[in-house]
């Protein structure tokens, strides 16, 4: 049977009609969920978070702080506090109980890193994650709170993603940390080959660190920044890693390195894997260490 041409006309507009509610309910946005924030505070102890602009990434970043409720207007010994990898600036106050520290005359600051291994980006030149790091977000933090200036007065740890930031900063800018802290510190990632099984993750790690090979990697590579820095004028560094964990390997010939080097160092083998259990669960003798030097 022959359509006529109004038919045609007709039968197109209600196909594109269905069309549009197909793609409206398909595709339409979604409510976006809301954001899972139940941080885990201490007495005398007070959390702030804060939105200030990074000039070099050219946007806004958070960090949350705890600081002592009373700081009798003395200056702060300050600690970074980096998280891992899907991680945000929340984890350490929501996954740990590191806020009683706070009380013991020490400003806790917890940066957004996202998924940058706190390096500046070798293929994406936005992301400068770690001139962010050691120079946006010190500025910032030493004009809103009491916090100390000076090399003896700064810390900087994490864990995972957060544990490898902390020992890569403390190696290319010495001048800034006394202590670091690197709990289950993804340590070889810069040292791991391109691998079609985890295309994304190893497309992603050359966005970072650049192409197998390359000398941007090897400026990225713990492994080669030990044998390149001065002993004497880099911090202390604390490692931990759990004997349940796939990086204990590579940890264990990185500290050998420390030592062969002559770092000042410690290394602790704990139990547990690669979780804020093991990590919340050695904090205690993490401010120990780190209030010895």
């Amino acid at each position: 049977m022959k359509l006529s041409s109004r038919s045609v006309l007709l039968f197109s507009s209600l196909a594109a009609l269905l069309g549009i509610a197909v793609w409206y309910f398909a595709y339409r946005k979604k409510p976006v969920a809301p954001i899972a924030d139940y941080p885990r505070l201490s007495p005398g102890v007070v959390m702030r978070d804060v939105t200030f602009r990074s000039q070099a990434l050219q946007r806004d970043m958070d960090y949350r702080v705890f600081m002592p409720g009373n700081t009798s207007q003395k200056k702060l010994a300050v600690i970074y506090l980096l998280h891992g990898g899907g991680g945000s600036f929340r984890d350490w106050s929501n996954y740990s109980n590191v806020a009683q520290y706070a009380a013991q005359d020490f400003l806790l600051v917890m940066p957004q890193g996202d998924y940058s291994y706190y390096t500046n980006a070798a293929l994406r030149p936005q992301d400068r994650y770690e001139d962010y790091i050691v120079h946006d977000l010190p500025a910032d933090v030493e004009a809103r709170f009491p916090a100390r200036a000076d090399r003896e007065g700064r810390a900087i740890a994490g864990v995972s993603m957060g544990g490898f930031g902390a020992v890569k900063l403390a190696l290319d800018h010495p001048e800034m940390f006394a202590f670091a802290g690197a709990l289950s510190p993804a340590i070889d990632v810069p040292r791991r080959a391109f691998s079609w099984k985890r295309l994304d993750q190893s497309r992603h790690f050359q966005e970072l660190f650049g192409p197998d090979g390359s000398d941007s990697r090897r400026n990225s590579d713990p492994f080669v920044l030990v044998q390149r820095a001065d002993p004497a004028r880099v911090g202390y560094f604390y490692v931990t890693c759990g004997r349940q964990e796939s990086l204990l390997a590579p940890n264990r010939e990185f500290v050998a390195l420390l030592k062969i080097y002559g770092f000042a160092h410690e290394f602790h083998v704990v139990p547990g894997g690669h979780d804020w259990n093991q990590w919340n669960g050695n904090l205690a003798g993490f401010f120990d260490v780190l209030r010895h030097h």
